[in-house]
């Protein structure tokens, strides 16, 4: 019996296979090319690497709502600039939920009190912290960045004047247009825009992880409290004024909303649907935790009652692990840990121990009409029959949405096109002075913003230049730019792109589970290859989310010659036997070529 338990005790070995997840080609041709390429430097050095194209609503299921992958390739989530964005990517209370927070499953308690540090330090020793954060990730690999990519578009200028390079991804880019020198009123009652992402045309749930790449329908559609500037301040939108006052440990904010605010459909917009917005998004069941829902560990919704002994809605952070929260948004919605209302306009909110400054991101998140969403708390299902733990609010297409932007609903023919109309009651249509930049003052310079969509970038600029469509709305391919520069009638507008293309990975998966063994497979890939080659040169490599801020240290500036994963070979051409011997120092073996580990 000894000597069976001895025998049974070694266990048998199987080579190591990965299964690369990605979009096809007509969604992200770059993404696919990387795919391909990353799978050769894979099979040379002995793992079993296969890539599997996917839908894009099917790949971000997988990857974002079923966690069903080994490794991907695609653009992180717009917008991470500022070091908090990294706090929901990466923070391991987030391992199990739904989204972009922490799809990777990773899990660094040194990384976690860097994340919590940075919300409460300022100045010199944020800047240290935010750092060594990025250091740490840099070294365990949740995630591979490669390059950020040029967002490249075209644009017609004989209709509308006022394009900026780089703001067509936020709405006040849209808001800030002007009518060309003359462009009749008639040119300029239609804004035609071209895309080449469909599910804008299918589902306009703002919670819909699967259907959200980012951009601006979304962003016309629903509006915030404040929105981000360039260089990261928050300024007031819906919000008239807020007051933020430094308390201990935490900070409070009195927030005021502008008067007469309305919703698409006419109903008043109040401070109740402020508080309902934070208590949603912590938990789309809306209820004490009884009914299921994913395990989260992090929040719960409770109602406050107040000194008239009227209710009104909260979010509580509770240690509660039953709640369902929104698969969006959580790293900002999560900074409240209470909204109080104190009348129609006035909102009361308390934080978690963070910076005011870092607090303010929280007005960012969109705001939801509670007699809209508060109908879509129950568990969703098909001809009454429930499956999963999924509330209506997650998988409802919103369809007509109702929201309080400047735009609003008016029809859409799905995976063809999408219409809106300019919303007549939003605040920047009145007389009195807004109180936002000067250019955004005077509302939208037109009345209808089509979309129509289309299946290449090719085709897309060639819309433009038919004068079928103002802009490409999505950025195009940089195979387009010589049609583009060859057109009298197009500008080209550059600019660098918030979404980097990654190489994730599942750090719940063996291997993967190893930091030494991603780390290695970093240095897999060589990003001047895929930069010059795939990219033609519009990509800069890059080894950190936050590159090209003021938050990146000199040492992960992307150097050649001194880069952060050092490439194993030269010239995009791996140099096997090298590999292999730094795979054998993380404790890899290799097997008739082929690496295999232990099961």
């Amino acid at each position: 019996m000894r000597r069976l338990r001895s025998i049974t005790g070694w266990q048998s070995r199987s080579r190591v296979s990965l299964e690369i997840k990605t979009a096809p080609a007509d969604s992200d041709p770059y993404a696919l090319r990387i795919a391909r390429q990353l799978a050769s430097w894979y099979d040379a050095v002995g793992i079993d690497a296969s890539v599997v194209p996917l839908a894009e609503e099917e790949l971000y299921r997988k990857l974002l709502l079923d966690h069903d992958f080994d490794v991907f390739v695609g653009r992180l989530t717009p917008g991470i600039r500022r070091p908090d964005d990294l706090y929901a990517l990466l923070h391991s209370q987030y391992a199990n939920a739904p989204g972009w927070q922490n799809p990777f499953g990773y899990a660094n308690l040194g990384v976690d009190e860097r994340l919590v540090r940075q919300r409460q330090t300022t100045t010199t020793r944020r800047q240290r912290t935010v750092a060594r954060l990025q250091r740490s990730i840099a070294r365990t690999q949740p995630f591979t960045t490669l390059v950020a990519p040029d967002d490249v578009r075209a644009v017609r200028t004989s209709r509308f004047d006022g394009w900026t390079t780089g703001a067509l991804d936020a709405p006040t880019g849209f808001l800030a247009l002007q009518p060309a020198p003359g462009a009749s009123s008639y040119e300029t009652e239609t804004l035609r825009v071209v895309v080449t992402d469909d599910r804008v045309t299918e589902n306009l749930n703002p919670l819909a992880v699967e259907y959200r790449r980012g951009g601006f329908v979304m962003d016309l559609l629903y509006d915030s409290l404040g929105y981000a500037t360039a260089d990261g301040t928050v300024e007031p939108w819906l919000a008239a004024s807020w007051d933020v006052t430094t308390n201990d440990p935490a900070p409070t904010a009195t927030v005021t909303l502008r008067e007469d605010l309305t919703w698409h459909d006419g109903e008043p917009l109040t401070a109740g649907d402020v508080a309902f917005t934070f208590r949603f998004l912590a938990d789309t069941t809306l209820d004490d935790g009884s009914s299921g829902g994913t395990s989260t560990g992090t929040t719960t919704t409770t109602v406050r009652t107040d000194a008239s002994g009227g209710t009104t809605p909260t979010a509580t952070t509770n240690t509660d692990t039953r709640t369902l929260p929104a698969p969006r948004f959580q790293g900002r919605a999560g900074l409240v840990r209470d909204a109080r209302v104190l009348d129609e306009q006035t909102v009361e909110m308390q934080f978690v121990n963070c910076e005011p400054h870092v607090a303010k991101h929280a007005f960012t998140v969109p705001l939801l009409p509670e007699h809209v969403w508060v109908e879509r708390t129950g568990k969703a299902s098909i001809s009454g029959i429930e499956f999963g733990a999924a509330t209506e609010a997650l998988v409802t297409d919103n369809v007509p949405p109702v929201g309080s932007g400047a735009f609003e609903y008016a029809s859409h023919a799905p995976r063809e096109s999408l219409e809106l109309e300019r919303f007549d009651e939003y605040f920047l249509e009145r007389d009195t002075a807004p109180n936002v930049g000067r250019h955004l003052g005077d509302g939208p310079a037109f009345d209808r913003l089509s979309v129509q969509t289309v299946g290449s970038d090719s085709t897309a600029v060639e819309m433009v230049a038919d004068d079928e469509a103002d802009v490409t709305g999505t950025p195009v391919g940089a195979s387009t730019v010589p049609r583009i520069g060859r057109s009298n009638d197009l500008d080209l507008l550059v600019a660098p792109s918030d979404q980097p293309y990654v190489v994730g990975y599942n750090a719940e998966r063996e291997p993967l589970t190893n930091p030494r063994f991603r780390n290695t497979l970093a240095r897999l890939v060589d990003q001047s290859s895929i930069a010059n080659d795939t990219f033609t040169r519009y990509a800069t490599p890059v080894a950190s989310p936050l590159a090209g801020t003021r938050w990146l240290p000199d040492d992960l500036a992307y150097d050649e010659t001194h880069p952060v994963t050092p490439f194993l070979g030269e010239d995009g051409e791996l140099n096997v036997r090298k590999a292999r011997r730094v795979f054998q120092e993380a404790g890899f073996e290799f097997a008739d070529g082929h690496m295999v580990r232990t099961d």
